[in-house]
């Protein structure tokens, strides 16, 4: 039988994979906010016996095919920044929404940054402030999906 619950973190990544892909604007594209690394960062936090660096390898290999990016590259940057929250989750449980909100953007640069560098090996790409963009509106969105997510985890009792 069909029980939300136990699909409850596959359909939030699957949201999360559609507004990443979502068209925007021209104008507001470079302020995207990194909608995988946020859903992915908030369950490793919350269920790190669930969601881990497979799960954030599986999402980044999606997210490049959805993305049309090189094969792995995604999958790899995301797993770096999601092992580095899954090794210090019982601390970063105990921060603030706020002071969360700082390490996740702190995790985003890096992932944004690995991204960069692996791109920069395969093709000929250069450093534009622009790629960091994404940094700021995911820290500014988190403290919105960590309490969404958290409702959600609650009301259906994800565990």
């Amino acid at each position: 039988m069909f029980s939300l619950r136990n699909y409850t973190i596959s359909i939030s990544m699957l949201v999360a994979l559609m507004l990443q892909i979502m068209p925007m604007p021209i104008i507001a594209d470079p302020f995207r906010p990194d909608w995988v690394f946020l859903v992915l960062a908030y369950w490793t936090l919350a269920l790190p016996q669930r969601v881990n660096v497979g799960v954030a390898f599986i999402n980044g290999l999606l997210l490049d095919l959805l993305l049309g990016t090189t094969l792995g590259i995604h999958g790899f940057a995301l797993s770096l920044a999601i092992f580095i929250l899954a090794a210090n989750y019982q601390r970063l449980r105990n921060y603030s929404v706020w002071q969360q909100a700082f390490m996740v953007g702190l995790l985003t640069s890096l992932y944004h940054l690995v991204i960069f560098w692996l791109q920069h090996l395969l093709t000929d790409i250069y450093f534009l402030f622009t790629y960091l963009w994404p940094v700021l509106t995911t820290m500014l969105f988190w403290p919105w999906c960590f309490l969404v997510l958290r409702k959600v985890r609650r009301q259906l009792k994800v565990n």
